[in-house]
């Protein structure tokens, strides 16, 4: 039996053409500073995001957590989403390396308004934080992948500018959001001054992100890369694959979103479950199955019986993720086997 695996966008294995350009890909040390293709990698994310510098690093988490670590000093605070990545899957890192706290509001559809964090900055007070880092992710994971308002972003901006308060963006799914409403990378990215992408998720590659910003600012984290292991040695074997991705898995995400978009009505049709199709706006798929009278975990478990693997996403939701992986027989597929088991 074919499994027809939506957990995530990581779960893709590199195709035969993304191999090969791995293993032709020149190596060096990467730590030393002298491996190519890592460095043609960091070259050309940076350009893509318009940033004079990048820096290749392991993970997604990886480059978050840098990005704080060198905008902040212990003792400072950052704002961010509730329901982020940073606040929600970090392993609290940012408390373990960082020594800052987080200030974690709720925003619609995780996206904070601009009046959220002017409310939430803390005054010129001896007796508090000093608030110096704004975190968004666009898109948002637990929002069901849904697109960061440009006009929103923009207005935080100026906001911060003039506080001089520092922006970064979780961007692991920034292809996404790009690719979903057609304004370019470097667009979303001139409003921050550091953007992490991922490439291992939805681009194809098993490993790695890119963390971008001033030279600077690249400079220092990458002194904080190594103290934290990130220093990788002969990576040009991982940035070949990314270098492959920025070429051909960029644009192919439209399709992904298309079969997240048919995957969704599908569900929508089921009678006991709950979606907000407005927010299937790319890869992602989140729906409640509340009313079936199943657990997230009983349902998983009866969905994997018959080949559909997803991810819980809360006591009675249920997360299901397009990706290159997958075709339009496997939507359809799983659709059938969601009415299998929740029309029953």
């Amino acid at each position: 039996m074919k499994i027809i695996d939506l957990r995530s966008d990581t779960v893709t294995r590199p195709t035969p053409a993304m191999m090969k350009a791995m293993m032709a890909a020149p190596l060096g040390d990467d730590v030393l500073g002298d491996d190519p293709t890592v460095i043609k990698l960091q070259n050309e994310t940076a350009k893509l995001l318009s940033k004079p510098a990048g820096l290749f690093v392991p993970s997604g988490t990886m480059g978050n957590q840098l990005a704080i670590m060198t905008h902040t000093r212990p003792g400072d605070e950052v704002i961010l989403d509730y329901e982020s990545h940073i606040f929600r899957y970090e392993v609290a890192g940012t408390a373990v390396m960082s020594g800052v706290q987080f200030n974690a509001l709720t925003g619609p559809g995780g996206a904070l308004t601009v009046g959220q964090i002017q409310n939430a900055i803390r005054p010129e007070d001896i007796h508090q934080p000093a608030t110096t880092l704004v975190c968004l992710e666009n898109t948002h994971n637990r929002a069901g992948g849904t697109v960061y308002p440009l006009e929103e972003i923009k207005k935080i901006s100026a906001v911060c500018r003039k506080k001089k308060i520092k922006m970064h963006l979780d961007g692991a799914r920034l292809w996404n959001a790009s690719v979903a409403t057609g304004i370019p990378l470097k667009e979303y990215a001139k409003y921050f001054d550091s953007v992490m992408v991922c490439f291992s998720k939805g681009m194809g590659c098993p490993v790695g992100s890119a963390l971008v910003g001033e030279k600077k600012f690249i400079a220092v984290a990458a002194r904080n890369r190594k103290m934290m292991g990130g220093g990788m040695r002969q990576s040009g074997l991982l940035a070949g694959a990314g270098l492959y991705a920025l070429k051909h898995n960029i644009n192919r995400m439209a399709e992904d979103h298309q079969r997240a978009q048919t995957l969704g009505r599908m569900i929508s049709q089921l009678a006991k479950i709950k979606i907000d199709l407005t927010s299937v706006q790319t890869n992602i798929v989140i729906f409640d199955i509340k009313q079936t009278g199943l657990n997230s975990e009983q349902a998983m478990a009866r969905l994997a019986q018959k080949g559909l693997w997803l991810v819980s996403f809360g006591a009675t939701k249920l997360r299901a993720v397009t990706h290159l992986d997958v075709d339009d027989g496997d939507i359809a597929r799983a659709g059938k086997i969601l009415r299998s088991v929740f029309e029953k």
